[in-house]
């Protein structure tokens, strides 16, 4: 396997480096050919980075930029005010060729449209989308798109998130023909949006693609489709439901605000009665499927979430890792090709 290198926005996140640094030592062990280039504040990344092994500290190369971009800025404001920051410059590394892909915590619309701007979309793609792969609880995984990028979306951006999800559903899950549904408020023709209802009707006339109808919030975990379609707005509230129902579960299982006396039994009597239970829930912590892919760009970008702790941040490494490897951006041109 040849080495890929990565540019990371080690500043991006609540918490920057204490998370992101630790992040890396993670990714850099489980892949011995990654390297990564580190763009933020080196007087606060040496103090970590000083503890790692020579063997490793030997595959990274920090990037020393003490600007960076706030959650709160919007836009307009952080584009202008981008040049010098440890996003734009892991974003322009990418642009000159030095890395192959770009990880961030940082603010969504300013990676979006920063990456739009430095990296530029694919041929004839209207606007990229923020995908990111679910769980499901018998086992298997779906892919989402959009799940923050686009807030208001005609039908023919729709189509083209639903052809670009099918692609990456191909790639990423090895499927064969995947199963493409709209979300919506019901599973009959006439609910929901006219832009929704439309891209049902492109989808229905385009046999190469394997459209199965609408699916309703409540089977997002339940695997009925490989690949679930719609606009940001509804997409990101409904990820964020979901992830917060998983952590609320757990806590709830764990029992960590349960009387101190009773815990024990507690735990007993949970470990005999859930455990089946609590094993799968397990398998859709949400750290375990963090970071989602910037899709329709000319290279890999991928955006974690700013809240991530420090393995969910070594998983989004690992994503974009796996993305430049199997040249994913490329794969969506050829299939673009294909199915438009």
């Amino acid at each position: 396997m040849s080495r890929l290198t990565l540019a990371l926005d080690v500043m991006g996140g609540d918490i920057g480096p204490r998370i992101t640094i630790p992040a890396v030592l993670i990714a850099l062990e489980k892949n011995p050919n990654l390297s990564l280039l580190l763009f933020g504040d080196k007087q606060q990344i040496d103090p970590l980075v000083c503890q790692f092994p020579k063997s490793l500290t030997s595959r990274l190369t920090i990037h020393h930029c003490h600007r960076i971009i706030e959650n709160e800025h919007k836009l307009a404001y952080a584009l202008r005010h981008s040049k010098g920051t440890s996003m734009r410059l892991a974003l322009e590394s990418v642009q000159s060729g030095m890395a192959q892909g770009c990880v961030s915590a940082g603010n969504t619309a300013a990676l979006m449209g920063l990456a739009k701007i430095l990296l530029q979309p694919l041929n004839n793609i209207h606007r990229p989308a923020l995908v990111s792969v679910l769980p499901s609880v018998q086992g298997g995984k779906s892919v989402m798109l959009d799940l923050g990028a686009n807030i208001d979306c005609d039908k023919d951006t729709l189509y083209q998130f639903a052809v670009m999800g099918a692609i990456f559903a191909e790639n990423s899950l090895n499927l064969v023909y995947p199963r493409i549904a709209l979300l919506n408020i019901g599973s009959e023709d006439i609910k929901g949006y006219k832009s929704i209802r439309e891209t049902a009707e492109l989808l229905q006339k385009n046999s190469r693609l394997n459209y199965i109808g609408f699916v309703e919030g409540n089977l997002l975990l339940n695997n009925v489709a490989d690949v679930i379609v719609s606009d940001g707005f509804v997409g990101n509230v409904a990820l964020k439901t979901l992830e917060g129902a998983a952590k609320n579960m757990m806590l709830l299982l764990k029992g960590d605000s349960s009387p101190s006396m009773f815990k024990p039994l507690l735990d007993y009597a949970k470990k005999c009665l859930f455990k089946q239970s609590y094993q799968r829930l397990q398998t859709i912590n949400p750290d375990q499927y963090n970071g989602a892919s910037l899709l329709g760009l000319r290279a890999v970008v991928v955006k974690s979430h700013g809240s991530a702790n420090t393995l969910a941040f070594a998983n989004a490494i690992a994503s974009a890792a796996q993305q430049v490897q199997q040249n994913m951006p490329q794969k969506i041109l050829t299939g673009l090709e294909q199915y438009l």
